[in-house]
């Protein structure tokens, strides 16, 4: 007999088995497990969370591509929309902003109302970025996908997740939300706030959930409820499970009064 020159290894550190198709109950326990010890460790009770398009930029960049193209002959005219579609990018950090200060004033030990977002650059980005400016902890939920690297440094260090699984994710999106403001997006924006609409409407979700459409133009001429209505699709009555608006005033107040309302005496996580 030959005499054996290396110890088996253990099965929780054999990376050839945890990164195989065997293991994917424990890799997807694991998207569940590690977010919710950490929101346990940093006391974040529950959030608002804010959705919308990664592509929309800050004025500030917006400007600054504008007039690169007025100089160089570039596409002026997606430049001038992507100026224009940077009101949302400001218009979600004064939210973030105001909501984070108004969280902090709580009389309470525990974190409530923390903002939330994907992690990601665009309104993500403007949202953590008000946040942080408030001095307010922040959480970042980030998925791996192959597009290039960005960089969002606004969100909190201790609260910032990368992600393999969406509906893992999505999960973590749900469960601790009490409120989700929603600006302008594409695809990932439209599958999240489709998702949440499924979920109240068809009472999954028994707690109060408080969602508010930022920018009114853009989602009357995105999607129509009144025609889906008009088709049987849905009953007039699911149309009020949103809150239109374009006024940072009027989200920032009706986002308070109902978790004034029907959230603070319920802190924590829940569906």
């Amino acid at each position: 007999m030959t005499e054996r020159t290396r110890r088996p290894v253990q099965a929780y550190r054999n990376q050839g088995f945890l990164s195989s198709k065997d293991a994917r109950a424990l890799r997807i326990l694991a998207e569940y497990l590690e977010p919710k010890t950490r929101f346990e460790r940093e006391s974040v009770d529950d959030t608002i969370v804010f959705m919308g398009s990664a592509r929309i930029r800050s004025r500030q960049s917006a400007q600054k591509a504008l007039r690169a193209a007025e100089r160089r002959g570039g596409d002026l005219a997606a430049a001038r929309v992507a100026l224009e579609m940077s009101a949302y990018y400001e218009a979600a950090r004064e939210l973030a902003f105001r909501l984070t200060q108004w969280s902090k004033a709580l009389d309470t030990k525990e974190r409530r109302f923390v903002v939330c977002t994907g992690g990601g650059p665009g309104i993500m980005e403007a949202a953590n970025r008000g946040a942080s400016e408030a001095h307010g902890m922040n959480v970042g939920l980030t998925i791996s996908i192959p597009v290039e690297e960005f960089d969002n440094p606004y969100v909190t260090r201790e609260l910032a997740f990368h992600f393999h699984y969406f509906f893992m994710r999505k999960f973590w999106f749900a469960y601790l939300a009490k409120a989700v403001l929603v600006f302008p997006g594409g695809f990932g924006t439209l599958d999240e706030l489709f998702e949440l609409l499924t979920l109240v409407q068809t009472r999954k979700m028994r707690k109060p959930m408080p969602i508010v459409l930022f920018g009114t133009d853009y989602w009357r001429r995105v999607i129509d409820f009144d025609e889906l209505v008009r088709c049987g699709m849905i009953d007039a009555r699911d149309t009020r499970l949103v809150h239109r608006t374009d006024s940072v005033d009027d989200a920032y107040d009706w986002i308070v009064t109902q978790l004034g309302r029907r959230a603070l005496a319920t802190p924590g996580p829940m569906l």
